[in-house]
């Protein structure tokens, strides 16, 4: 099909459009000089199918009436003599435009219908009708785009310039998604009916986009995107809005791609309904809608692919084999996420970092969004030789490392996940007595991974109306698929009780939420920690979908002296400290971080090296906040 853009076309279209104004203007010559109007067809060689005229006249289905009234409004804007011509037709001088009454008069094939509202000169408002007078004698006046059309002028319609933009190339597609590309083809081009409205859904928005825009290029059509949120809110507005986007798609021979997204559904369902031609939906197809339509589901790019696309984009760069493996592993990303992470690695490979760990750092930044109002990034600032633990705690926090670390060589590789979804999250449940090291071990297992640590905000999550926990709950995990980004539910005993006898509806639904819970626990592919002080009041449902339960002991003494060992930074002044003294505090860690912390700002205050009595008052502190008795015959000898 001929692109309006193309010169020789449009060089063609004005031939074509000169040819047939001549033939008009014989027509009002005769009927100026009294002549009765010519048998329909009279004169007339038919119009060139190629060009702007034929393919209007084709599209819109004018009668060869129509198609002479239209260039008789089209002579009068680029012809001198037409206006004149159209006066002395009228015998009013004044009376210069085209008008239906005229036309009549003067062309053949007259008939009745092109008159109507819903003939296609008014319908697809190709003709612009003046108003105050009767509608026989009511001016003519050429739609402006539909007029740069038949010049062939490649401009759009001035009044959709700011709600429609054409869509740009697309990039390389990974096979998965030319698959979806060429099934839409499929759907528009078998359709007896009018193609179907298509909806590409699924995991990959981006992706969807350059389904879309694929599918648009093999099928010769050019694509017009309408973001869904700025639909006109008056019924009336979204009707005429339609028409204009169905005559664009004629004239331009384009489909409509609308971004669904927003909060515009409940009206986007009847606007759907009022386009024709081949419309795609970036999104769920909304509920009521009549028009045929059918569903697409769009993931993101198989790991394989992913590993392609970023040999593609880095083909400048050295990564190792092995690490690109590493990062599609982790990472799961859309086409576009790899390109922009891409980029942002290579700006940081020029200032010197190493191109494997740049690309490592970038993936993360990009996997960062989602979480806003729901979860609190915690940078991991501490390693395994910060966690003092019995042995066999410590060889359980190295197994869960070691399955996250190679979760996609068991479950891809080695075929575990054709088995199905279940059961292939890696959870942990991280139980013992506040400031056992709970958050610490998450910290610690997150920077072994090179991984985001998120601390889920339980009240921000917990909703008292119905459905809104589910909705925060898949937030969270859609946010963390990415990134594969350790999830940390502290205290979770909150959220995750023993699940209520049914006394009412909202017991009800909040054991469907820890269902919904479970559900996607068991889906995720990442890791989710979770820390409870009272491990007897979970669920035993619960418990059986944990993968690793982690007791975190009350730390003995010997356990004690070591945590006090690495408490103090090697940078502080300090006096000698007796470790022996300390550890005979019946305290966890975090409480003897406070003690070392409060004790630090003693010292700084008094702006002399920490000592035991430094350490004295610190302690103190701590038992009061606590409501413990202290020793004080203990304490006083610390001075």
């Amino acid at each position: 099909m001929s692109d309006p853009r193309d010169s020789s076309w449009s060089r063609s279209s004005r031939s074509a459009l000169e040819s047939e104004l001549d033939r008009v203007r014989d027509l009002l010559e005769r009927a100026a000089r009294g002549e009765d109007a010519p048998q329909e067809g009279s004169g007339s060689q038919g119009v060139d199918g190629d060009a702007a005229l034929g393919l209007l006249c084709t599209r819109m289905r004018l009668s060869g009436f129509e198609r002479d009234l239209l260039l008789l409004c089209v002579g009068t804007e680029l012809e001198p003599d037409f206006p004149t011509l159209c006066a002395a037709v009228s015998g009013d001088p004044p009376c210069d435009r085209p008008t239906f009454g005229l036309g009549f008069r003067t062309l053949a094939g007259a008939h009745w219908t092109a008159i109507s509202p819903r003939g296609p000169l008014r319908e697809w408002g190709l003709v612009e009708v003046g108003g105050g007078v009767p509608l026989l004698a009511a001016p003519l006046v050429v739609d402006e785009r539909v007029l740069h059309f038949l010049l062939g002028t490649p401009a759009g319609d001035p009044r959709l310039e700011w709600l429609v933009q054409p869509l740009g190339d697309a990039g390389t597609l990974p096979d998965s998604h030319r698959e979806q590309t060429e099934r839409l083809c499929r759907l528009w081009a078998e359709a007896r009916d009018g193609p179907p409205v298509v909806s590409l859904q699924g995991e990959d928005p981006s992706g969807a986009l350059s389904v879309a825009v694929h599918a648009c290029g093999m099928l010769g059509l050019q694509g017009l995107l309408l973001r869904g949120e700025e639909l006109p809110d008056a019924a009336d507005e979204r009707a005429r809005l339609a028409r204009l986007l169905v005559r664009e798609c004629m004239l331009s021979s384009a489909a409509i791609v609308i971004d669904g997204g927003g909060e515009t559904r409940s009206r986007l369902a009847s606007f759907l309904d009022r386009l024709a031609g081949p419309v795609i939906l970036l999104g769920q197809a909304p509920e009521g809608l009549r028009r045929r339509h059918a569903t697409l589901e769009i993931a993101k790019p198989l790991a394989e692919e992913q590993r392609s696309l970023w040999r593609e984009v880095l083909a400048d760069e050295t990564v190792e084999e092995s690490r690109l493996v590493a990062v599609t592993d982790q990472f799961h990303f859309a086409a576009a996420d790899i390109a922009a992470a891409a980029a942002e690695a290579r700006l940081e490979v020029g200032q010197g970092t190493h191109s494997a760990a740049a690309v490592w750092e970038a993936c993360r930044r990009r996997s960062r969004d989602g979480f806003e109002g729901l979860a609190q990034r915690i940078q991991p600032r501490v390693d395994w030789q910060d966690l003092v633990l019995p042995p066999v705690q410590l060889a359980m926090l190295r197994d869960i490392a070691r399955q996250v670390r190679h979760r996609v060589t068991v479950y891809e590789s080695w075929g575990f996940a054709a088995r199905g979804d279940r059961d292939l999250g890696i959870s942990a449940l991280f139980a013992g007595d506040s400031g056992t090291g709970k958050t610490l071990a998450s910290e610690v297992l997150a920077g072994d991974l090179g991984l985001d640590l998120y601390r889920i905000d339980l009240s921000a999550v917990v909703s008292k109306y119905i459905g809104e926990t589910e909705k925060n709950l898949s937030r969270v995990f859609a946010a963390a698929e990415a990134s594969g980004a350790v999830l940390l539910f502290d205290e979770a005993d909150a959220l995750f009780g023993k699940r209520s006898d049914v006394k009412d509806s909202h017991d009800r639904y909040a054991n469907l939420e820890l269902a919904y819970l479970l559900q996607r626990m068991e889906a995720y592919r990442g890791l989710a920690v979770l820390t409870t002080n009272l491990k007897s009041l979970l669920d035993s449902a619960f418990l059986r979908r944990i993968r690793f339960v982690v007791h975190f002991p009350f730390p003995d003494q010997d356990q004690r002296a070591e945590i006090w060992r690495r408490m103090f930074p090697s940078a502080l002044p300090r006096r000698k400290i007796r470790i022996d003294q300390l550890s005979r505090l019946h305290l966890a860690g975090g409480d003897i971080r406070n003690i070392a912390l409060n004790a630090a700002f003693l010292a700084a205050e008094e702006a002399c090296p920490l000592d035991m009595a430094h350490l004295a008052r610190a302690a103190r502190m701590e038992f009061a906040k606590l409501e413990r008795h202290t020793n004080e015959a203990e304490l006083g000898a610390w001075s």
